[in-house]
C-alpha cells in the first residue's frame, strides 16, 4: 500500500513538472503591470467620478509617470470625452416582466500632446455584462447590478491602462 502511494506521488509530482515545463516552454507568463512611456500626464474630463479616481490611482501605481494638473506641462493629455451606461431589456416572461437585462459601460477617450499630435486616435472602451431579474428579488439584484458596474468600470481602467501602456510618444 505504501509503495502504491509513492508511485502516485511521484506520477503527480512528474505530471505537474510536465506541466510547469509545458507553460514556460510555451512562452506564457503573467502579465503584471502595465508600464506606460510617459513621464507625464494631464487627464481632462470625467473630473472627480468614481472612474477618474480610480483611473488616476491605476496610473499612479506605474512609478515612472507623474499626473500633472497643468496640461501644458504634461507630455501626453488622456482626454475622457465620455463615460455612459446604459440598461437595455434582452428578454421578457410571458406575462410581459423583463427577465433578462443587459448592462453595457462605455469610456470614450483619446490621447494627445496637446499640440496636434495624436499618441492614441479617438477609441472606445465597451464592456457587457447580462443580469438576471426577479420581482421577488428586487433589493438582492440592485445590489447585484451595482456590483457589475462596478466591477466594469475597474475593468475599464485595466484596459484604458493596458492601452496607455501601447502608445508610443513622439522621437524628441
Amino acid at each position: 500500500m505504501n509503495v502504491q502511494m509513492r508511485r502516485r506521488s511521484l506520477v503527480r509530482h512528474a505530471a505537474l513538472l510536465a506541466l510547469a515545463a509545458g507553460l514556460s516552454g510555451c512562452g506564457f507568463r503573467l502579465r503584471g503591470a502595465a508600464i506606460i512611456p510617459f513621464e507625464t500626464m494631464a487627464i481632462q474630463g470625467a473630473d472627480n467620478t468614481a472612474f477618474a479616481v480610480e483611473l488616476r490611482r491605476s496610473i499612479l501605481t506605474n512609478r515612472n509617470v507623474r499626473i500633472v494638473d497643468d496640461p501644458k506641462q504634461a507630455q501626453a493629455i488622456l482626454q475622457i470625452n465620455g463615460i455612459s451606461q446604459e440598461r437595455r431589456i434582452l428578454s421578457l416572461s410571458g406575462a410581459g416582466r423583463v427577465r433578462e437585462f443587459q448592462l453595457i459601460y462605455r469610456v470614450s477617450y483619446r490621447v494627445h500632446d496637446g499640440r496636434g499630435g495624436e499618441f492614441i486616435p479617438p477609441g472606445e472602451v465597451t464592456l457587457r455584462r447580462d443580469i438576471t431579474f426577479d420581482d421577488s428579488q428586487v433589493l438582492a439584484k440592485e445590489q447585484e447590478e451595482i456590483l457589475l458596474v462596478r466591477d466594469m468600470q475597474s475593468d475599464a481602467v485595466q484596459q484604458l491602462v493596458r492601452r496607455l501602456a501601447t502608445a508610443r510618444p513622439a522621437a524628441s
